[in-house]
Protein backbone atom coordinates (compact mmCIF):
# COMPACT_ATOMS: atom_id res chain seq x y z
CA UNK A 1 0.00 0.00 0.00
CA UNK A 2 1.15 3.48 -1.19
CA UNK A 3 0.74 6.71 1.01
CA UNK A 4 0.20 8.65 -2.57
CA UNK A 5 -0.64 7.40 -6.34
CA UNK A 6 0.67 10.39 -8.71
CA UNK A 7 -0.75 9.86 -12.68
CA UNK A 8 1.74 12.57 -14.83
CA UNK A 9 5.30 12.97 -14.56
CA UNK A 10 5.30 16.83 -15.63
CA UNK A 11 6.02 19.41 -13.27
CA UNK A 12 3.27 19.46 -10.85
CA UNK A 13 3.42 15.77 -10.42
CA UNK A 14 7.19 15.09 -9.86
CA UNK A 15 7.77 18.19 -7.96
CA UNK A 16 5.00 16.14 -6.01
CA UNK A 17 6.65 13.36 -5.45
CA UNK A 18 9.80 14.88 -4.83
CA UNK A 19 7.88 16.84 -1.51
CA UNK A 20 5.83 13.78 -0.65
CA UNK A 21 9.15 11.49 -0.85
CA UNK A 22 11.01 13.65 1.11
CA UNK A 23 8.74 13.47 3.61
CA UNK A 24 8.88 10.20 4.01
CA UNK A 25 5.57 8.89 2.52
CA UNK A 26 5.60 5.95 0.07
CA UNK A 27 5.13 6.98 -3.61
CA UNK A 28 4.43 5.38 -6.93
CA UNK A 29 4.90 8.16 -9.77
CA UNK A 30 3.26 6.63 -13.18
CA UNK A 31 4.52 8.79 -16.31
CA UNK A 32 3.99 6.76 -20.02
CA UNK A 33 6.02 9.33 -22.23
CA UNK A 34 9.35 11.04 -20.21
CA UNK A 35 9.47 12.68 -16.94
CA UNK A 36 9.49 16.27 -17.38
CA UNK A 37 6.21 16.21 -18.84
CA UNK A 38 5.43 19.04 -22.15
CA UNK A 39 7.43 21.60 -20.18
CA UNK A 40 11.07 19.57 -20.08
CA UNK A 41 10.75 17.83 -23.42
CA UNK A 42 8.26 19.83 -26.06
CA UNK A 43 7.63 23.39 -24.38
CA UNK A 44 9.50 25.52 -21.60
CA UNK A 45 13.02 24.24 -21.81
CA UNK A 46 13.37 23.48 -25.45
CA UNK A 47 11.84 26.66 -26.93
CA UNK A 48 14.64 28.44 -24.60
CA UNK A 49 17.67 26.61 -25.75
CA UNK A 50 15.74 27.63 -29.25
CA UNK A 51 15.53 31.41 -28.24
CA UNK A 52 18.66 31.68 -26.25
CA UNK A 53 20.48 30.87 -29.58
CA UNK A 54 18.92 32.80 -32.02
CA UNK A 55 19.51 35.73 -29.26
CA UNK A 56 23.08 35.18 -29.62
CA UNK A 57 22.37 35.24 -33.40
CA UNK A 58 20.79 38.16 -33.32
CA UNK A 59 23.39 40.05 -31.11
CA UNK A 60 26.42 38.90 -32.90
CA UNK A 61 24.87 40.55 -36.63
CA UNK A 62 23.86 43.29 -34.58
CA UNK A 63 27.47 43.55 -32.68
CA UNK A 64 28.68 46.74 -34.71
CA UNK A 65 27.32 49.67 -32.62
CA UNK A 66 28.75 47.98 -29.42
CA UNK A 67 32.04 48.31 -31.03
CA UNK A 68 32.43 44.80 -31.56
CA UNK A 69 33.05 43.54 -34.80
CA UNK A 70 31.85 40.20 -36.50
CA UNK A 71 31.98 38.64 -39.96
CA UNK A 72 29.98 35.93 -41.78
CA UNK A 73 27.50 35.60 -39.17
CA UNK A 74 26.25 31.78 -39.95
CA UNK A 75 23.31 29.80 -38.16
CA UNK A 76 23.28 26.40 -37.77
CA UNK A 77 19.77 25.02 -37.16
CA UNK A 78 20.93 21.44 -37.38
CA UNK A 79 23.61 22.09 -34.69
CA UNK A 80 20.84 24.13 -32.16
CA UNK A 81 18.57 20.89 -32.31
CA UNK A 82 21.60 18.62 -31.11
CA UNK A 83 22.07 21.05 -28.16
CA UNK A 84 18.49 21.11 -27.90
CA UNK A 85 17.83 17.73 -27.16
CA UNK A 86 21.47 17.12 -25.14
CA UNK A 87 20.12 19.88 -22.59
CA UNK A 88 16.64 18.30 -22.43
CA UNK A 89 18.26 14.80 -22.17
CA UNK A 90 20.41 15.69 -18.91
CA UNK A 91 17.52 17.45 -17.19
CA UNK A 92 15.23 14.32 -17.34
CA UNK A 93 17.92 12.63 -16.01
CA UNK A 94 18.30 14.81 -13.05
CA UNK A 95 14.74 14.43 -12.39
CA UNK A 96 15.16 10.79 -12.63
CA UNK A 97 18.01 11.22 -9.97
CA UNK A 98 15.99 13.07 -8.11
CA UNK A 99 13.01 10.76 -8.08
CA UNK A 100 15.52 7.91 -6.63
CA UNK A 101 17.38 10.20 -3.96
CA UNK A 102 13.80 11.02 -2.99
CA UNK A 103 12.80 7.02 -2.67
CA UNK A 104 10.37 7.72 -5.35
CA UNK A 105 9.51 4.44 -7.48
CA UNK A 106 8.72 5.54 -11.09
CA UNK A 107 6.43 3.32 -13.40
CA UNK A 108 7.58 3.96 -16.88
CA UNK A 109 3.95 3.34 -18.00
CA UNK A 110 0.26 4.17 -18.91
CA UNK A 111 -1.92 4.47 -15.72
CA UNK A 112 -5.64 3.70 -15.55
CA UNK A 113 -7.50 4.46 -12.09
CA UNK A 114 -9.15 1.47 -11.92
CA UNK A 115 -11.64 1.94 -8.24
CA UNK A 116 -11.67 3.98 -5.32
CA UNK A 117 -13.53 2.54 -2.21
CA UNK A 118 -12.67 4.14 1.43
CA UNK A 119 -9.43 5.38 1.51
CA UNK A 120 -7.89 3.21 -1.41
CA UNK A 121 -7.50 4.01 -4.68
CA UNK A 122 -6.46 1.18 -7.12
CA UNK A 123 -4.19 2.40 -10.18
CA UNK A 124 -3.20 -0.28 -12.72
CA UNK A 125 -0.28 -0.12 -15.42
CA UNK A 126 1.82 -2.33 -17.45
CA UNK A 127 0.20 -5.39 -16.29
CA UNK A 128 0.74 -4.31 -12.00
CA UNK A 129 -1.84 -3.00 -9.82
CA UNK A 130 -0.51 -0.47 -7.32
CA UNK A 131 -3.35 0.61 -4.64
CA UNK A 132 -2.39 4.01 -2.22
CA UNK A 133 -4.18 5.96 0.66
CA UNK A 134 -3.95 8.98 -1.67
CA UNK A 135 -3.86 10.20 -5.48
CA UNK A 136 -2.68 12.81 -7.20
CA UNK A 137 -3.59 13.87 -10.69
CA UNK A 138 -1.01 15.48 -12.45
CA UNK A 139 -1.67 14.19 -16.30
CA UNK A 140 -1.59 17.62 -17.94
CA UNK A 141 -2.44 19.24 -20.94
CA UNK A 142 -2.53 19.16 -25.19
CA UNK A 143 -2.25 20.88 -28.04
CA UNK A 144 -6.08 22.40 -28.69
CA UNK A 145 -6.57 21.34 -32.50
CA UNK A 146 -10.16 23.36 -33.21
CA UNK A 147 -11.92 22.10 -36.22
CA UNK A 148 -10.62 23.88 -39.23
CA UNK A 149 -10.96 22.60 -42.54
CA UNK A 150 -8.21 20.44 -43.63
CA UNK A 151 -6.04 20.90 -40.55
CA UNK A 152 -6.49 17.06 -39.90
CA UNK A 153 -5.40 16.04 -42.92
CA UNK A 154 -2.47 18.13 -43.06
CA UNK A 155 -1.77 17.75 -39.26
CA UNK A 156 2.26 16.28 -39.34
CA UNK A 157 3.22 17.17 -42.20
CA UNK A 158 2.55 21.06 -43.41
CA UNK A 159 0.47 21.23 -40.24
CA UNK A 160 2.69 21.09 -36.95
CA UNK A 161 2.15 22.08 -33.33
CA UNK A 162 4.66 23.19 -30.93
CA UNK A 163 6.07 19.37 -30.76
CA UNK A 164 7.00 19.11 -34.24
CA UNK A 165 8.40 22.90 -34.58
CA UNK A 166 10.85 22.20 -32.02
CA UNK A 167 12.31 19.24 -33.55
CA UNK A 168 12.53 21.25 -37.00
CA UNK A 169 16.30 20.63 -38.47
CA UNK A 170 16.14 23.27 -41.16
CA UNK A 171 14.46 26.90 -40.73
CA UNK A 172 11.54 26.89 -42.84
CA UNK A 173 11.10 29.49 -45.70
CA UNK A 174 8.08 31.09 -44.70
CA UNK A 175 6.15 29.95 -41.55
CA UNK A 176 2.64 30.87 -40.74
CA UNK A 177 1.46 31.05 -37.08
CA UNK A 178 -2.02 30.06 -36.52
CA UNK A 179 -2.82 32.06 -32.97
CA UNK A 180 -0.82 34.55 -31.49
CA UNK A 181 -0.63 34.22 -28.00
CA UNK A 182 2.82 33.21 -25.77
CA UNK A 183 3.46 30.04 -27.40
CA UNK A 184 3.01 31.22 -31.19
CA UNK A 185 4.59 34.76 -30.42
CA UNK A 186 7.87 32.75 -29.20
CA UNK A 187 8.19 30.69 -32.07
CA UNK A 188 7.46 33.41 -34.39
CA UNK A 189 10.20 35.66 -32.31
CA UNK A 190 12.26 32.42 -33.28
CA UNK A 191 12.11 31.70 -36.76
CA UNK A 192 11.58 35.48 -37.87
CA UNK A 193 15.31 36.05 -36.52
CA UNK A 194 17.06 32.95 -37.78
CA UNK A 195 15.56 33.31 -41.09
CA UNK A 196 11.92 32.86 -42.09
CA UNK A 197 9.40 35.05 -43.47
CA UNK A 198 6.76 34.88 -40.49
CA UNK A 199 3.38 35.67 -40.46
CA UNK A 200 0.71 35.57 -37.50
CA UNK A 201 -2.81 35.05 -38.20
CA UNK A 202 -4.81 35.64 -34.63
CA UNK A 203 -8.50 35.63 -34.44
CA UNK A 204 -8.32 38.43 -31.63
CA UNK A 205 -8.04 42.12 -32.25
CA UNK A 206 -4.69 41.68 -30.53
CA UNK A 207 -1.25 39.42 -29.91
CA UNK A 208 -0.42 37.92 -26.87
CA UNK A 209 -3.62 37.11 -24.66
CA UNK A 210 -4.43 38.95 -21.53
CA UNK A 211 -0.76 41.03 -21.51
CA UNK A 212 -0.76 44.51 -21.01
CA UNK A 213 -2.41 45.98 -23.91
CA UNK A 214 -0.03 49.05 -24.46
CA UNK A 215 2.80 46.24 -24.03
CA UNK A 216 1.40 44.18 -26.43
CA UNK A 217 0.42 46.51 -28.98
CA UNK A 218 4.35 47.86 -28.26
CA UNK A 219 5.63 44.07 -28.89
CA UNK A 220 4.21 44.02 -32.40
CA UNK A 221 5.43 47.22 -33.60
CA UNK A 222 9.08 45.91 -32.55
CA UNK A 223 8.33 42.76 -34.79
CA UNK A 224 6.74 44.40 -37.13
CA UNK A 225 9.61 46.50 -37.90
CA UNK A 226 11.84 43.58 -38.19
CA UNK A 227 8.77 42.31 -41.21
CA UNK A 228 6.56 40.16 -39.48
CA UNK A 229 3.39 39.97 -40.57
CA UNK A 230 0.23 39.78 -38.33
CA UNK A 231 -3.44 39.37 -39.23
CA UNK A 232 -5.78 40.43 -36.30
CA UNK A 233 -9.32 39.52 -36.52
CA UNK A 234 -8.88 37.29 -38.40
CA UNK A 235 -10.80 33.57 -38.74
CA UNK A 236 -8.75 31.06 -40.27
CA UNK A 237 -11.46 28.75 -42.88
CA UNK A 238 -9.46 26.06 -43.81
CA UNK A 239 -5.77 24.77 -44.59
CA UNK A 240 -5.06 23.21 -47.78
CA UNK A 241 -1.58 21.99 -48.81
CA UNK A 242 0.86 25.17 -47.79
CA UNK A 243 -2.15 27.91 -48.25
CA UNK A 244 -4.21 29.33 -45.04
CA UNK A 245 -7.33 30.73 -46.14
CA UNK A 246 -8.87 33.33 -43.49
CA UNK A 247 -11.73 35.61 -43.70
CA UNK A 248 -10.94 39.33 -42.32
CA UNK A 249 -12.70 42.42 -42.42
CA UNK A 250 -15.36 40.58 -44.63
CA UNK A 251 -12.89 39.38 -47.18
CA UNK A 252 -11.31 36.09 -47.51
CA UNK A 253 -8.07 36.16 -47.56
CA UNK A 254 -4.72 33.57 -48.01
CA UNK A 255 -1.46 33.27 -46.78
CA UNK A 256 1.36 30.48 -47.74
CA UNK A 257 4.05 28.95 -45.51
CA UNK A 258 6.37 26.34 -46.08
CA UNK A 259 5.22 24.83 -42.32
CA UNK A 260 2.09 25.75 -40.87
CA UNK A 261 2.24 26.11 -36.73
CA UNK A 262 -0.68 25.52 -34.97
CA UNK A 263 -1.20 27.41 -31.75
CA UNK A 264 -4.51 28.10 -30.49
CA UNK A 265 -3.96 26.82 -27.02
CA UNK A 266 -4.23 23.44 -25.32
CA UNK A 267 -6.87 21.84 -23.31
CA UNK A 268 -6.46 19.57 -19.91
CA UNK A 269 -6.12 16.04 -20.88
CA UNK A 270 -9.18 14.14 -18.63
CA UNK A 271 -9.46 11.32 -21.11
CA UNK A 272 -7.99 7.85 -21.46
CA UNK A 273 -6.67 7.19 -17.73
CA UNK A 274 -10.15 6.08 -15.98
CA UNK A 275 -11.13 9.54 -14.65
CA UNK A 276 -14.64 8.42 -15.26
CA UNK A 277 -13.93 5.75 -12.42
CA UNK A 278 -13.82 8.53 -10.05
CA UNK A 279 -17.06 10.82 -9.04
CA UNK A 280 -14.87 13.77 -9.54
CA UNK A 281 -16.04 17.26 -10.73
CA UNK A 282 -15.21 18.03 -13.92
CA UNK A 283 -15.80 21.49 -15.81
CA UNK A 284 -15.31 22.99 -19.13
CA UNK A 285 -13.35 20.17 -19.75
CA UNK A 286 -10.37 20.49 -16.51
CA UNK A 287 -10.95 19.00 -13.32
CA UNK A 288 -12.72 20.73 -10.35
CA UNK A 289 -10.76 21.37 -7.15
CA UNK A 290 -10.93 24.19 -4.18
CA UNK A 291 -7.87 25.70 -2.78
CA UNK A 292 -6.22 22.91 -1.27
CA UNK A 293 -6.06 20.43 -5.20
CA UNK A 294 -8.90 18.63 -3.32
CA UNK A 295 -11.39 17.60 -6.22
CA UNK A 296 -14.74 15.94 -4.68
CA UNK A 297 -13.96 12.65 -3.77
CA UNK A 298 -11.58 12.84 -0.43
CA UNK A 299 -8.10 11.65 -0.61
CA UNK A 300 -7.97 12.98 -4.64
CA UNK A 301 -5.81 15.80 -5.41
CA UNK A 302 -5.47 17.53 -9.02
CA UNK A 303 -2.71 19.95 -9.49
CA UNK A 304 -1.47 21.19 -13.21
CA UNK A 305 -2.49 22.15 -16.59
CA UNK A 306 -5.40 19.48 -15.98
CA UNK A 307 -7.07 22.00 -13.91
CA UNK A 308 -7.36 24.87 -16.84
CA UNK A 309 -6.95 28.24 -15.88
CA UNK A 310 -3.32 28.81 -15.47
CA UNK A 311 -1.46 26.73 -17.55
CA UNK A 312 2.09 27.33 -16.17
CA UNK A 313 4.63 25.13 -14.82
CA UNK A 314 5.31 27.31 -11.78
CA UNK A 315 2.22 27.07 -10.57
CA UNK A 316 1.92 23.44 -11.64
CA UNK A 317 5.01 22.94 -8.91
CA UNK A 318 2.97 25.40 -6.02
CA UNK A 319 -0.10 23.03 -6.56
CA UNK A 320 2.24 20.02 -5.82
CA UNK A 321 3.62 21.40 -3.13
CA UNK A 322 0.03 22.40 -1.57
CA UNK A 323 -1.46 18.78 -2.39
CA UNK A 324 1.54 17.36 -0.84
CA UNK A 325 1.17 19.70 2.41
CA UNK A 326 -2.65 19.06 3.21
CA UNK A 327 -1.93 15.19 2.21
CA UNK A 328 0.13 15.29 5.20
CA UNK A 329 -1.35 17.80 7.66
CA UNK A 330 -0.18 20.75 7.05
CA UNK A 331 -2.88 23.07 5.70
CA UNK A 332 -2.07 25.32 2.68
CA UNK A 333 -3.95 27.02 0.20
CA UNK A 334 -3.35 28.43 -3.20
CA UNK A 335 -2.93 32.12 -4.04
CA UNK A 336 -3.68 33.77 -7.56
CA UNK A 337 -2.99 37.45 -6.18
CA UNK A 338 0.65 37.11 -7.46
CA UNK A 339 1.23 34.64 -10.57
CA UNK A 340 3.99 35.65 -12.92
CA UNK A 341 3.32 35.51 -16.29
CA UNK A 342 6.66 35.77 -19.24
CA UNK A 343 6.26 36.02 -23.15
CA UNK A 344 10.33 34.98 -23.53
CA UNK A 345 10.36 36.55 -27.00
CA UNK A 346 13.56 39.45 -27.84
CA UNK A 347 12.58 41.67 -26.01
CA UNK A 348 10.84 39.49 -23.22
CA UNK A 349 7.50 40.24 -21.95
CA UNK A 350 6.58 39.75 -17.96
CA UNK A 351 3.72 41.01 -15.73
CA UNK A 352 2.66 40.07 -12.71
CA UNK A 353 -0.92 40.70 -10.99
CA UNK A 354 -3.56 43.15 -12.54
CA UNK A 355 -4.20 45.26 -15.69
CA UNK A 356 -5.81 48.92 -15.44
CA UNK A 357 -9.09 46.99 -17.31
CA UNK A 358 -9.14 44.32 -14.64
CA UNK A 359 -8.91 46.79 -12.02
CA UNK A 360 -11.40 48.77 -13.37
CA UNK A 361 -13.64 45.87 -14.01
CA UNK A 362 -13.59 45.03 -10.32
CA UNK A 363 -14.40 48.24 -9.57
CA UNK A 364 -11.23 49.01 -8.01
CA UNK A 365 -9.48 52.48 -8.26
CA UNK A 366 -6.40 51.89 -10.20
CA UNK A 367 -3.18 54.85 -10.18
CA UNK A 368 -1.29 53.81 -13.60
CA UNK A 369 2.52 55.32 -13.64
CA UNK A 370 4.10 54.42 -17.08
CA UNK A 371 7.90 54.83 -18.21
CA UNK A 372 10.32 54.20 -20.93
CA UNK A 373 13.02 52.25 -20.06
CA UNK A 374 15.09 54.95 -20.91
CA UNK A 375 14.96 55.47 -17.24
CA UNK A 376 17.20 52.36 -16.41
CA UNK A 377 20.76 52.96 -17.09
CA UNK A 378 21.65 49.41 -17.62
CA UNK A 379 18.91 49.71 -19.81
CA UNK A 380 20.38 52.41 -21.92
CA UNK A 381 23.84 51.02 -21.87
CA UNK A 382 22.97 47.92 -22.75
CA UNK A 383 20.34 48.52 -25.64
CA UNK A 384 20.54 49.90 -28.67
CA UNK A 385 17.35 48.71 -30.56
CA UNK A 386 13.58 48.27 -29.74
CA UNK A 387 12.35 50.19 -27.05
CA UNK A 388 11.15 48.88 -23.98
CA UNK A 389 8.22 50.08 -21.29
CA UNK A 390 7.27 49.79 -17.17
CA UNK A 391 4.15 50.28 -16.34
CA UNK A 392 3.09 50.03 -12.53
CA UNK A 393 -0.39 50.31 -10.83
CA UNK A 394 -1.41 51.03 -7.53
CA UNK A 395 -4.59 50.42 -5.84
CA UNK A 396 -5.57 54.22 -5.25
CA UNK A 397 -7.81 53.51 -1.73
CA UNK A 398 -5.15 50.83 -0.20
CA UNK A 399 -1.63 52.34 -1.76
CA UNK A 400 -0.93 48.99 -2.51
CA UNK A 401 0.80 47.43 -5.34
CA UNK A 402 -1.20 45.78 -7.94
CA UNK A 403 0.31 44.99 -11.04
CA UNK A 404 3.39 45.46 -12.83
CA UNK A 405 3.83 44.98 -16.59
CA UNK A 406 7.90 45.21 -18.51
CA UNK A 407 8.84 45.17 -21.85
CA UNK A 408 12.79 44.91 -21.73
CA UNK A 409 15.87 42.53 -21.20
CA UNK A 410 15.65 40.23 -17.82
CA UNK A 411 12.36 40.98 -17.62
CA UNK A 412 11.56 37.42 -16.33
CA UNK A 413 14.15 37.39 -13.98
CA UNK A 414 12.82 40.55 -11.89
CA UNK A 415 9.43 40.22 -12.10
CA UNK A 416 9.52 37.89 -9.23
CA UNK A 417 10.36 40.87 -6.86
CA UNK A 418 7.13 42.88 -7.69
CA UNK A 419 4.99 39.54 -6.98
CA UNK A 420 6.82 39.04 -3.91
CA UNK A 421 5.16 42.76 -3.04
CA UNK A 422 1.91 42.42 -4.44
CA UNK A 423 1.83 39.08 -2.81
CA UNK A 424 2.63 40.93 0.51
CA UNK A 425 -0.02 43.62 0.04
CA UNK A 426 3.36 45.78 0.39
CA UNK A 427 2.51 49.98 0.64
CA UNK A 428 3.68 52.55 -1.77
CA UNK A 429 6.15 53.56 1.69
CA UNK A 430 7.10 50.61 2.34
CA UNK A 431 8.23 49.39 -1.22
CA UNK A 432 10.48 52.89 -1.48
CA UNK A 433 12.43 51.81 1.52
CA UNK A 434 14.03 49.02 -0.55
CA UNK A 435 17.02 49.52 -1.69
CA UNK A 436 17.76 48.16 -5.21
CA UNK A 437 21.27 47.29 -6.53
CA UNK A 438 22.27 49.81 -9.18
CA UNK A 439 22.52 49.77 -12.08
CA UNK A 440 19.83 46.87 -12.49
CA UNK A 441 17.37 47.39 -15.09
CA UNK A 442 15.09 46.58 -11.63
CA UNK A 443 15.37 49.91 -10.84
CA UNK A 444 12.93 51.19 -13.38
CA UNK A 445 10.02 50.49 -11.31
CA UNK A 446 11.48 52.46 -8.29
CA UNK A 447 11.58 54.77 -10.43
CA UNK A 448 8.24 54.34 -10.96
CA UNK A 449 7.15 54.13 -7.64
CA UNK A 450 8.66 57.11 -7.18
CA UNK A 451 6.42 59.54 -9.88
CA UNK A 452 3.90 58.33 -7.55
CA UNK A 453 1.89 61.27 -5.65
Amino acid sequence: MYDVLIIGGGPGGYIAAERAGQAGLKVALFEKNALGGVCLNEGCIPSKTFLNSSKLYSHAKDSQAFGVSSENVSYDQSRVLKRKKRVVKKLVAGIGMTMKASDVEVVSAAAVIESADEGRFTVSAAGETYSGKHLIIATGSEPLIPPIEGVKEHLGSTVITNREILDLDEIPERLVVIGGGVIGLEMACYYQTVGSKVTVVEMLDHIAGNVDPDIGKLLQEVYEKQGMEFHLNARVMSVSGNDVTFEKDGQTQTVSGDKILLSTGRRPVTKGFGLENLAVEVERGAVVVNDKCETAVPGVYAVGDVLGGYMLAHVAYREGEIAVNNILGNEDHMSTAAIPSVIYTDPEVAWVGKTEQEMKDAGRNPKIVELPMAFSGRYVAETERGTGICKVILDADTDTLTGVHLMCQYASEIILAFGVMIEEKMTLTEMKRIIFPHPTVAEIVREALFKFE
